[in-house]
């Protein structure tokens, strides 16, 4: 670094804002860190929003250059009936919904120092995740500042010293500061701005059925969808868990348009959904009653609400004063090295990007390597060998959306990587180490996907299971060279 960094501004207090926190502080080094959370708690994305008004969703939605979103207020009122803030907490709309329970074990899901999720059910409960990283939290929770929301960040340059500057809101009062600091750590998440694709004649279809399509982070729970019927375009982890939801009290089956219809698709319907390959157009009125037609020709009518589960755009509106722009389309972060370095802005860095992954821990093996890059005890290559990196993943993944997803154990490998990358310092010992996945956890990763399917057989019984060797899978069986249900 070309100057020594003292002041580190933290922007987000969710899992990442918290790895970053304590793997910054264990350094001993810095003489200050803030922490900047719109929230009025820890959590982030797992704090649940009670009120989700699809009405702030525009059809379509391709548009990452997202202003700040505006909080709605829970608490109580005054004497006057109005509002009392002192009272009350702002409120962001998440994508957590009244029933969600994590996809992922326990186990795979906590951070590495902390095994105290292992007490609850294997896939737990939201309520059970965010009181987890609550608790996780407390030891930083000094370092905080609540119901502040970041407005804008920029470079500066102060008796020769560079730095940044950053504005920041007191959601409160409304009252408005900036303070200097050395380096700043981006870890607000990117599940804020949804994509809801311009498919022919969507505008349209929305103008003639007002409410019927909606985008996933709207979702609470299947009380409006009863007796519909029901059509999801998407098949990630979250169209898969509406599925379950919605299928018991709406019109069977649900239809479900996927991108990709590789044969195995083709005749992968239940009783509870069908598959169909991707809309092709929206049908307008004059055609048929509320159908759309998909890219075989086929016509789906009489679709009462359509849910989208396609996804969120990166977008980050405090950074929109920095040149190069970190945001172009929104289906990733520009001048980006190893997924947490800004190329020309080394001071700045970001966690939890990568998709497709376990994100705790990954978070965890990024914030070891930034808070030693950034102590002194570990140095970043040089600005070429870092665009060369950027270059030769665009080249491998393209530059859209694959190019921060992590494939199948590419993330087991990734924060591998992280954790040696850490160890490499100076004094290694000192601070705060990541921990590298262990074989019981590759060997997770590897027949996760078919424990998620065995689990969905379970029903409400998922509550009950405590390992995977309930539901059939035996890692001791797979180590002695029996069939371990490695897929």
């Amino acid at each position: 670094m070309a100057h020594e960094i003292k002041r580190i501004a933290i922007v987000g207090a969710g899992p990442a804002g918290v790895s970053a926190a304590k793997y910054l502080a264990a350094e001993s080094f810095f003489h200050s860190i803030d922490v900047f959370e719109q929230q009025a708690s820890f959590g982030g994305v797992w704090n649940y929003s009670p009120h989700a008004p699809s009405s702030e969703l525009d059809v379509p939605q391709t548009n990452p250059h997202q202003p700040l979103e505006e909080p709605s207020w829970l608490g109580e009122n005054d004497q006057e009936g109005s509002l009392d803030k002192e009272k009350s907490r702002p409120s962001f709309v998440t994508p957590m919904y009244d029933h969600l329970v994590s996809n992922l074990p326990h186990f795979l899901m906590k951070h590495s120092d902390d095994s105290s999720l292992e007490r609850h059910p294997l896939f737990a409960r939201r309520e059970v995740v965010l009181q987890y990283l609550e608790n996780y939290a407390s030891e930083i929770r000094h370092l905080v500042k609540f119901r502040t929301q970041v407005q804008n960040i920029q470079p500066m340059s102060h008796d020769g010293k560079e730095g940044w500057l950053v504005r920041f809101k007191d959601l409160l009062s409304s009252r408005v500061a900036e303070d200097t600091y050395d380096a700043v750590v981006v870890a607000s998440g990117h599940y804020s701005v949804p994509y809801v694709p311009a498919i022919l004649g969507i505008e349209r279809w929305n103008e003639t059925y007002p409410g019927a399509i909606v985008h996933s982070k709207f979702f609470r729970n299947p009380v409006d969808f009863a007796n519909k019927k029901v059509m999801i375009i998407g098949d990630s982890a979250s169209g898969v868990d509406l599925v379950g939801q919605i299928s018991a009290v709406s019109k069977l089956p649900i239809v479900v348009s996927i991108r990709s219809m590789v044969p195995h698709h083709l005749t992968n319907s239940t009783e509870k959904r069908v598959k169909m390959p991707e809309v092709l157009e929206f049908l307008p009125a004059s055609t048929a009653a509320r159908a759309v037609r998909f890219v075989d020709g086929r016509v789906e009518a009489g679709i009462d609400r359509i849910i989208f589960c396609t996804g969120y755009y990166f977008s980050f509106p405090f950074l929109s004063s920095i040149s190069p722009p970190f945001i172009v389309t929104g289906e990733r972060v520009e001048n980006i090295y190893k997924h947490v370095f800004s190329i020309y802005y080394p001071t700045l860095a970001f966690l939890g990007l990568p998709t497709k992954i376990i994100p705790f821990r990954t978070c965890d093996g990024q914030a070891a390597v930034v808070a030693r890059v950034w102590s002194g005890r570990l140095s970043l290559p040089s600005q070429s060998v870092m665009r060369n990196w950027e270059e030769q993943r665009i080249a491998d993944r393209g530059g859209g959306t694959k190019f921060h997803e992590l494939k199948l154990l590419e993330d087991i490998a990734y924060h591998n990587e992280m954790v040696d990358w850490a160890f490499q310092a100076r004094s290694p010992e000192v601070g705060k180490a990541a921990q590298k996945w262990s074989q019981k956890d590759e060997w997770t990763r590897s027949n996760l996907g078919a424990i998620r399917k065995a689990l969905a057989k379970r029903g409400e019984a998922i509550e009950k299971i405590r390992s995977v060797d309930e539901l059939g899978f035996s890692f001791e069986d797979w180590l002695r060279g029996e069939n371990g249900r490695t897929e």
